[in-house]
Protein backbone atom coordinates (compact mmCIF):
# COMPACT_ATOMS: atom_id res chain seq x y z
CA UNK A 1 0.00 0.00 0.00
CA UNK A 2 1.64 3.46 -0.76
CA UNK A 3 2.04 6.40 1.91
CA UNK A 4 0.18 9.78 1.19
CA UNK A 5 3.05 11.61 -0.78
CA UNK A 6 3.54 13.77 3.08
CA UNK A 7 4.19 11.21 5.00
CA UNK A 8 6.82 9.42 2.85
CA UNK A 9 8.70 13.25 2.43
CA UNK A 10 8.40 12.89 6.55
CA UNK A 11 10.57 9.53 6.05
CA UNK A 12 13.05 10.40 3.59
CA UNK A 13 13.63 13.57 5.03
CA UNK A 14 14.53 11.96 8.65
CA UNK A 15 16.42 9.43 6.60
CA UNK A 16 18.85 12.02 4.72
CA UNK A 17 19.58 13.40 8.45
CA UNK A 18 21.35 9.94 9.90
CA UNK A 19 24.37 10.26 9.12
CA UNK A 20 25.76 7.18 10.04
CA UNK A 21 23.70 5.89 7.11
CA UNK A 22 25.30 8.35 5.00
CA UNK A 23 28.85 7.10 6.57
CA UNK A 24 28.58 3.52 5.94
CA UNK A 25 26.64 4.04 2.03
CA UNK A 26 23.03 2.95 2.77
CA UNK A 27 20.09 4.39 0.63
CA UNK A 28 16.00 4.11 1.06
CA UNK A 29 15.10 2.15 -1.94
CA UNK A 30 11.28 1.53 -1.44
CA UNK A 31 8.82 3.03 1.48
CA UNK A 32 5.73 1.74 1.78
CA UNK A 33 2.66 2.15 4.33
CA UNK A 34 3.95 -0.64 6.98
CA UNK A 35 7.23 -1.30 5.14
CA UNK A 36 10.78 -0.09 4.15
CA UNK A 37 13.77 -1.26 1.96
CA UNK A 38 17.27 0.02 2.39
CA UNK A 39 20.15 -1.02 0.06
CA UNK A 40 23.38 -1.24 1.01
CA UNK A 41 26.29 -1.97 -1.47
CA UNK A 42 29.04 -4.08 -0.61
CA UNK A 43 31.89 -1.86 0.56
CA UNK A 44 35.43 -3.04 2.07
CA UNK A 45 35.22 -0.09 4.66
CA UNK A 46 32.20 -1.95 6.87
CA UNK A 47 33.69 -5.41 6.36
CA UNK A 48 35.30 -7.60 9.36
CA UNK A 49 38.29 -9.32 9.21
CA UNK A 50 36.80 -11.80 6.60
CA UNK A 51 35.37 -9.78 4.27
CA UNK A 52 31.86 -9.98 5.71
CA UNK A 53 29.29 -7.34 6.00
CA UNK A 54 30.18 -6.60 9.76
CA UNK A 55 26.76 -7.91 11.78
CA UNK A 56 26.65 -4.77 13.71
CA UNK A 57 26.22 -2.96 10.18
CA UNK A 58 23.84 -5.55 8.99
CA UNK A 59 22.03 -4.81 12.42
CA UNK A 60 22.41 -1.02 12.09
CA UNK A 61 20.10 -1.44 8.46
CA UNK A 62 17.47 -4.11 9.26
CA UNK A 63 17.19 -1.71 12.74
CA UNK A 64 17.16 1.36 10.93
CA UNK A 65 14.22 -0.55 8.64
CA UNK A 66 12.11 -1.64 10.81
CA UNK A 67 12.15 1.69 12.23
CA UNK A 68 11.02 3.21 9.57
CA UNK A 69 8.40 1.11 8.74
CA UNK A 70 6.90 2.00 12.17
CA UNK A 71 7.39 5.35 11.43
CA UNK A 72 5.22 5.11 8.22
CA UNK A 73 2.35 3.84 10.56
CA UNK A 74 2.60 6.95 13.06
CA UNK A 75 0.43 9.93 13.26
CA UNK A 76 2.21 13.36 12.04
CA UNK A 77 4.36 14.27 14.74
CA UNK A 78 5.07 11.12 16.31
CA UNK A 79 8.61 10.05 16.88
CA UNK A 80 10.00 6.20 16.74
CA UNK A 81 12.73 4.94 18.64
CA UNK A 82 13.86 1.38 19.26
CA UNK A 83 13.14 -0.24 22.59
CA UNK A 84 14.37 -3.98 21.73
CA UNK A 85 15.39 -6.08 18.76
CA UNK A 86 16.94 -9.57 18.70
CA UNK A 87 18.68 -10.76 15.22
CA UNK A 88 19.61 -13.85 13.79
CA UNK A 89 22.41 -13.80 11.62
CA UNK A 90 22.25 -16.96 9.86
CA UNK A 91 24.51 -16.80 6.49
CA UNK A 92 27.15 -14.48 6.49
CA UNK A 93 26.68 -10.99 4.65
CA UNK A 94 28.65 -10.75 1.56
CA UNK A 95 27.48 -9.84 -2.00
CA UNK A 96 27.34 -7.25 -4.44
CA UNK A 97 24.79 -5.43 -1.97
CA UNK A 98 22.41 -5.92 1.14
CA UNK A 99 19.02 -5.15 1.10
CA UNK A 100 17.21 -4.91 4.46
CA UNK A 101 13.17 -4.87 4.18
CA UNK A 102 11.17 -4.18 7.29
CA UNK A 103 8.03 -4.52 8.14
CA UNK A 104 5.64 -3.78 10.93
CA UNK A 105 3.54 -7.38 12.29
CA UNK A 106 2.03 -5.26 14.99
CA UNK A 107 0.78 -2.01 15.16
CA UNK A 108 -0.07 -0.60 18.76
CA UNK A 109 -0.99 2.74 20.05
CA UNK A 110 2.54 3.25 22.03
CA UNK A 111 4.16 0.28 20.64
CA UNK A 112 5.03 -1.67 17.37
CA UNK A 113 6.34 -5.11 16.89
CA UNK A 114 8.75 -5.27 13.69
CA UNK A 115 10.06 -7.93 11.28
CA UNK A 116 13.24 -6.85 9.67
CA UNK A 117 14.96 -9.61 6.58
CA UNK A 118 18.33 -9.03 5.42
CA UNK A 119 19.48 -10.51 1.85
CA UNK A 120 22.78 -10.27 0.44
CA UNK A 121 22.51 -9.94 -3.37
CA UNK A 122 25.06 -11.53 -5.78
CA UNK A 123 25.01 -11.75 -10.00
CA UNK A 124 20.95 -11.55 -9.75
CA UNK A 125 20.67 -14.22 -6.80
CA UNK A 126 19.47 -13.20 -3.32
CA UNK A 127 20.34 -15.11 -0.07
CA UNK A 128 18.93 -14.12 3.31
CA UNK A 129 21.61 -13.87 6.08
CA UNK A 130 19.70 -12.22 9.08
CA UNK A 131 16.69 -11.75 10.50
CA UNK A 132 15.22 -9.26 12.94
CA UNK A 133 12.30 -9.10 15.37
CA UNK A 134 12.01 -5.44 17.21
CA UNK A 135 10.17 -3.45 18.94
CA UNK A 136 9.83 0.07 18.15
CA UNK A 137 8.42 2.70 20.92
CA UNK A 138 5.77 5.29 19.89
CA UNK A 139 7.23 8.98 20.90
CA UNK A 140 4.80 11.73 20.91
CA UNK A 141 6.03 15.44 19.99
CA UNK A 142 6.57 16.64 23.09
CA UNK A 143 9.39 13.84 23.89
CA UNK A 144 11.91 16.38 22.87
CA UNK A 145 13.20 13.84 19.47
CA UNK A 146 12.76 14.44 16.36
CA UNK A 147 11.93 11.31 13.63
Amino acid sequence: MSLHPQAEQRIRDSFSRQQALTLIGASLVAVREGEIEVALPYRPEVTQQHGFVHGGVVGMIADVACGYAALSLMPEGAAVLTAEYKINLMAPAKGERLVAIGRVVRRGRKLMVCLGEVFAEEGGKRKQVALMTASMMVLDAESGLRD
